[in-house]
């Protein structure tokens, strides 16, 4: 899985959430686990991709993607 975090930044940053913290708190997530979306560093759990979908109106499925459904 291949994880985008441009579509997360945007949507938070569109709503007033403009740090990892902001994220953590809106999510209701850990402050590492905001980290690391927030920096594109590993994949989001199912859990956390859902909260995203519901906080920001990203879909999880735009956020996370098959490696063989991402471009080169």
């Amino acid at each position: 899985m291949q994880y985008d975090r441009t579509l997360l930044r945007l949507a938070a940053q569109g709503t007033g959430d403009k740090t990892p913290a902001a994220v953590a708190r809106r999510l209701g997530v850990g402050r590492m686990a905001a980290w690391r979306l927030w920096n594109g560093h590993g994949t989001p759990a199912a859990t956390t991709a859902a909260a995203a979908e519901r906080a920001y109106g990203v879909p999880a499925t735009a956020l996370v993607k098959p490696l063989n459904e991402v471009p080169a």
